[in-house]
């Protein structure tokens, strides 16, 4: 199972390995950025599940970020909570209204943020946290690590399997190599980006069976991207 991607944009070196120690515990992939552009130019190559927003970032405020980031459709919809010592009305207000879906104001209990993640992504994208994906005529179930194409089991290695599932969250979008090495590899393993093409064939041609129409799509100096119909 892939875990949700979560991306924190915090300044403050100890939150930031806190909000990381927390988050992985609970099985999330976690990705932390010190300072607001460093986050949007990360953004603009690889959306994570769900953002977390301190709203007193250098070079980019959180509340511009926040604010760019609904001005851009591959970003509009994603989940973000505001994490920031502003506890006045006014700032719960100004932040509330420029996008973010969430506030915690800082001090913060453990339980009470890692509880708003969670409703966070239940609201946002129930598909991360369901165990059964299902795009055209392919379904992909976590649990028991089965994928079946029009009711006939589908055998793929574990690399496939992970690879299959993340593009499947992603019906239509496009990746190219280097998004698909760091969210299905990982950003701290070092694999040529060739590698992709030998396990895209590999998953390809499982799926396919030979006989059945192609469902993934090369795009040509771009990546790959799962067909939605």
């Amino acid at each position: 199972m892939i875990a949700p991607r979560i991306m924190v944009v915090e300044d403050e070196e100890p939150l930031g390995v806190l909000l990381r120690y927390n988050l992985e515990s609970e099985g999330y992939q976690v990705e932390v950025v010190t300072r607001g552009d460093e986050a949007e130019i990360r953004l603009q190559e690889n959306v994570p599940d769900l953002l977390v927003l301190d709203w007193m970032v250098p070079a980019v405020s959180g509340i511009e970020l926040c604010r760019r980031l609904r001005m851009r459709p591959e970003t509009e919809r994603l989940p973000i909570i505001m994490l920031t010592a502003r506890g006045e009305e006014s700032d719960r207000v100004r932040g509330l209204s420029t996008g973010a879906d969430d506030y915690l104001v800082k001090p913060f209990s453990t339980p009470e943020f890692m509880a708003r993640i969670k409703a966070l992504l239940r609201r946002a994208k129930p598909e991360v946290l369901s165990s059964v994906l299902k795009v055209g005529d392919i379904v992909l179930d976590r649990e028991s690590h089965r994928v079946y194409r029009k009711k006939s089991e589908i055998r793929l290695g574990p690399t496939e399997f992970r690879l299959l599932e993340f593009m499947m969250r992603h019906p239509g979008r496009v990746f190219s190599r280097s998004q698909l090495l760091d969210n299905v590899w990982g950003e701290t393993i070092y694999i040529d980006e060739r590698t992709v093409d030998v396990h895209v064939g590999r998953l390809r041609k499982a799926v396919n069976n030979g006989r059945m129409p192609d469902v993934i799509r090369t795009i040509r100096g771009a990546g790959y991207a799962i067909r939605e119909d």
